[in-house]
């Protein structure tokens, strides 16, 4: 199992959609899903170039504390099935 913790999440935001888009940043647009969808369409493509089957989950909540520990409410936003 991988867990992936995007942490530039607004600063690829703020390259995407500019300065004055950087305004509505947690105002109007959730820069984590964004980034979030965008990863899973590209790795949902990965995936299955390789044939790989796989679930895919954007979860809102968890946080990693230190090395060892990882604090999971899970709220799913997004899940895709590839593969059969």
């Amino acid at each position: 199992m991988l867990v992936i913790e995007v942490t530039n999440a607004r600063e690829v935001m703020r390259q995407r959609i500019g300065s004055l888009g950087s305004r509505l940043i947690g105002k109007v647009v959730d820069a984590e899903a964004q980034v979030e969808k965008a990863l899973i369409q590209e790795l949902e493509t990965a995936f299955k170039d390789f044939g790989i089957e796989a679930r895919i989950l954007s979860i809102e909540g968890p946080k990693l504390l230190g090395r060892n520990h990882l604090e999971i409410p899970v709220q799913v936003r997004e899940e895709r099935q590839v593969g059969s």
